[in-house]
């Protein structure tokens, strides 16, 4: 986070705009401070802010607490439902620099690819009612209900064809039709707002058949639609598809121009304090935030661009670096990007 703060201090430079931010502790720290995962001060600073750039929660430390109490759970959700984060937007990129840190054989990736997963957010069976465990004659039964709505399912599936058409222009629907009565519903919805997007092609797949697909060829994808759950676990695939979960930000967007705005993967305390996590996934949430909430997509552009440019220059921290390239720590790679910008 330090250093992608200092990347758009010269984004802010660069681009002649100005930024307010307040700093606020949230999952372990907040924890560890004020024996809440989700402090009412934190909230407080974030509803009067226009978006939320956020760090990453969660660690062994604080497994042992109710699993309602734990940072991720503690936090992250009860911030999607106060803010009404619905869309969850996950781009993920694997640059042609960097095919052989891909578990994807180089043959099949020849030029990398370069995807987005749609993830419904607060839907789906992670907010479903009923839910809960009983106990009866036959031992313990726990109830877990996917429930979606019309206008659930409209809100995210515009939002799916709308980033296709700055993209190459194609959205596939990720369902378990044959089997689910929420996919039907979703895969009618989906096909009436198609009608409205002629300049966008469609497709349907099967999330287990979509799950195959992604290590076969994940290039056929432009942009993947996915419920709450199926985008849950595709978006984590596709994240290791491209080598490294330091290279994948994410944004959690509400109806408007709100959002949050985080790493794809988590706080990772074994390396903590060591200064070699990739810095890459934060600065490019930073970017998603400058477009999306900010409407600076120049500013976005130029970012993305000046990470491209030092991955292709040979820049490389621990998790992604390879024989021949040029090895730096996290501060380093952000001066490199920084400089790029």
């Amino acid at each position: 986070m330090a250093v992608a703060l200092d990347v758009l201090k010269v984004v802010a430079r660069k681009f002649n705009f100005t930024y307010d931010y307040t700093e606020a502790l949230v999952g372990g720290a907040a924890i560890d401070a004020t024996g809440k995962a989700l402090p009412e001060e934190t909230v407080s600073v974030c509803r009067a802010n226009d978006a939320i750039l956020f760090g990453s929660v969660g660690g062994p430390k604080w497994e042992s607490l109710p699993p309602n109490e734990q940072p991720e759970r503690g936090a992250l959700l009860p911030l999607r439902k106060i803010f009404g984060l619905y869309a969850n937007l996950r781009p993920a990129i694997c640059y042609k620099e960097l095919i052989e840190s891909s578990p994807i054989k180089s043959a099949l990736i020849p030029d990398g690819f370069d995807l987005l997963v749609l993830r419904e957010l607060t839907g789906g069976i992670y907010f479903g009612q009923p839910k809960g465990t009983t106990v009866g004659a036959d031992g313990e039964r726990a109830v877990d209900t996917l429930v979606y709505t019309t206008r659930e399912i409209e809100r995210i599936t515009h939002t799916a064809f709308q980033a296709a058409r700055h993209r190459r222009r194609h959205v596939t629907l990720i369902d378990k039709a044959n089997v689910l009565e929420s996919s039907l519903l979703w895969r009618k919805i989906f096909k009436q707002l198609a009608a409205q997007y002629a300049d966008v092609a469609t497709a349907f797949m099967y999330v287990d058949n979509a799950a195959m697909q992604v290590l076969r060829n994940p290039a056929q994808f432009d942009v993947m639609l996915c419920e709450n759950m199926f985008g849950d676990i595709l978006s984590d695939e596709v994240a290791a598809a491209t080598g490294s979960l330091g290279l994948l930000p994410s944004a959690s967007l509400a109806e408007g121009t709100f959002g949050l705005y985080e790493p794809s993967g988590g706080s990772a305390p074994d390396i903590a304090g060591r200064g070699i996590a990739n810095p890459i996934a934060q600065i490019l949430s930073v970017a998603l935030m400058l477009e999306h909430s900010f409407g600076k997509l120049d500013a976005a552009n130029a970012l993305r661009a000046a990470v491209r440019k030092v991955i292709a220059s040979g820049h490389r921290t621990a998790d992604i670096v390879t024989p021949g390239c040029i090895k730096v720590n996290t501060r380093q790679m952000g001066e490199a990007i920084a400089g790029e910008v």
